[in-house]
C-alpha cells in the first residue's frame, strides 16, 4: 500500500498571540491553519483553561489522525467508522509511514514478530485527542451527529466504584469511550535515592541543588518549579505576617501565565510542605543569588545565573538540560529526567506510609487513579511482610 499523498500533509505548529500566550495548532500542506482542528485546540487552551503542552499533545494526535485519513482515502469527518483500523495503523505505522515526509512505497507491517511502534498508553492518548476533536466538530456543525455513536457507548454506572457513584441511589448514565487499549501495569519510572544523592553531589551551585531537592523532596513538576515566585515560598514557623495561615516551611503552587512558558498543570492551587533539606537549600541559594545584580528585580524564584540572559526566569527546557548535564557529571548509566525525581518523591511518601489522599494532594493529582501507581510497595517491604508471617513450626511450638 503506497502511503505518499500530497493531500493533507499536516503538521503541528506553535502559535504565539500578541498577549504572549501560546498554544499549538495544525497546519495543512499549504501551511494554512486547519480550521476545525484550530477551533478545537483554541477551545482546549482558552475555553477549557488547558496548558500549552496539552494543546501540543492534542495537536500531535490530531495530526496522526488526519494523515491516516488522507493517506487511506478517508474523509476525516467519517473516519471514526474505521477506528479499529486506525488503532492498527497507530500501533504499527512508524515514521516512514506516519511522518510528515513518508517514504515512497513504505508499508504498514503487522503480524507475529512485528513489534508495535507505539505503546498502548500513547495510542490511548491519541484516541482521546481525536475523540475530543471529533466531538467538538460535531458540536460546531463541522461533522455529522452520526459520528458520536461511533466514538462513545451509552453506559450506566454499575461498573464504577461505589465511591464514584455519589449519594444518589438512582441509575445514572454516562458516555463511555468505545475504543481503548488495555494498558499493562508497569512499575513507577522513578530514579533511585542513590542516584538522587549522586545528582546532588554533582551540582556546582546552590541553585542547582535547590532544583534537584524541590523535585525530589517536594514532588514539583518542572513547569511548576519554573513558575514559582519568591513570594510563593514561606520558610517562617508562622507565616500569618505574610497573610498565610499555613504553619512551618512550605510553598504554594499556583497556575499562572508566565513569560518563560512555565505552566502549572493543575488548576487547583496546592500547598507543599518543605523539609529542612529544602529550607537549607533555599537559604544557600538566597546568598548565592544576592551576588547576581540582574536578578534583584526578578520576582521569579529560579533565574538564569550562569548564561544569558542573566536574571531572566529559567525556562522549563533548561531543567531538562540541567538534569542531562548533572547525569553526565554523576556518571549515571542513563540521563535522569525531571519527572523521575517527582516519581521518586511520590514513591518515597507511599513507602513511608502515606495514604492515597495525602500523596494525591502533595502531587496535585486531579484523580486518585493517578496516585494509585505509587501504592505498589518497594520489594524490600514485600520481603519484610513475608518475613513477619510466623512459620508453622513456631505456631505449633506456641500451641504446646
Amino acid at each position: 500500500m503506497s502511503v505518499r499523498s500530497k493531500e493533507f500533509d499536516v503538521r503541528v505548529f506553535p502559535v504565539k498571540l500578541p498577549s504572549g500566550v501560546r498554544y499549538w495548532t495544525v497546519l495543512d500542506e499549504s501551511l494554512m491553519v486547519v480550521p476545525a482542528a484550530d477551533a478545537f485546540l483554541r477551545q482546549v487552551r482558552f475555553g477549557g483553561d488547558g496548558s500549552e503542552l496539552t494543546t501540543r499533545a492534542y495537536a500531535g494526535g490530531i495530526v496522526l489522525y488526519l494523515r491516516w485519513c488522507a493517506r487511506s482515502g478517508r474523509d476525516w469527518r467519517s473516519g471514526a467508522t474505521d477506528f479499529g483500523l486506525f488503532i492498527v495503523w497507530l500501533r504499527h505505522a512508524g515514521p516512514a509511514v506516519s511522518g510528515v515526509e513518508p517514504v515512497p512505497g513504505a508499508q504498514v507491517l503487522v503480524g507475529p514478530g512485528v513489534r508495535p511502534v507505539r505503546s498502548a498508553r500513547r495510542i490511548n492518548a491519541v484516541l482521546s485527542a481525536v475523540r475530543g476533536f471529533l466531538a467538538h466538530a460535531v458540536t460546531a456543525g463541522d461533522a455529522p451527529s452520526a459520528v458520536m455513536p461511533l466514538l462513545y457507548d451509552l453506559a450506566d454506572d454499575r461498573d464504577l466504584p461505589v465511591e464514584a457513584r455519589g449519594e444518589d441511589t438512582g441509575m445514572t448514565w454516562r458516555l463511555r469511550a468505545r475504543h481503548r487499549l488495555h494498558e499493562p501495569v508497569t512499575p513507577v519510572d522513578r530514579i533511585s535515592d542513590a542516584d538522587i544523592i549522586a545528582l546532588l553531589l554533582a551540582c556546582k551551585s546552590a541553585r542547582d541543588r535547590l532544583i534537584v531537592l524541590l523535585m525530589a523532596r517536594a514532588g514539583l513538576r518542572r513547569g511548576e518549579l519554573c513558575g514559582l515566585r519568591r513570594n510563593d515560598v514561606h520558610v517562617l514557623l508562622d507565616s500569618r505576617v505574610l497573610g498565610c495561615d499555613v504553619e512551618r516551611a512550605h510553598l504554594h503552587v499556583r497556575r499562572r501565565d508566565n513569560p518563560n512558558g512555565a505552566w502549572a498543570k493543575s488548576r487547583r492551587q496546592r500547598t507543599v510542605p518543605l523539609d529542612f533539606l529544602a529550607v537549607q537549600a533555599l537559604d544557600a541559594y538566597a546568598d548565592e543569588r544576592a551576588g547576581v545584580t540582574p536578578a534583584e528585580n526578578s520576582d521569579f524564584l529560579l533565574v538564569n545565573m550562569f548564561r544569558a540572559p542573566i536574571g531572566a526566569p529559567m525556562r522549563p527546557d533548561a531543567i531538562n538540560e540541567l538534569m542531562s548535564a548533572l547525569s553526565r557529571r554523576a556518571d549515571l548509566d542513563t540521563a535522569a529526567r525531571p519527572h523521575q525525581l517527582r516519581h521518586a518523591f511520590g514513591s518515597n511518601v507511599a513507602d513511608a506510609g502515606g495514604s492515597v489522599d495525602e500523596i494525591q494532594q502533595l502531587l496535585g493529582h486531579a484523580w486518585s487513579s493517578s496516585t494509585q501507581v505509587y501504592l505498589h510497595p518497594d520489594p524490600s517491604r514485600l520481603r519484610a511482610a513475608v518475613d513477619r508471617v510466623p512459620s508453622p513450626r513456631a505456631i505449633g511450638d506456641n500451641a504446646r
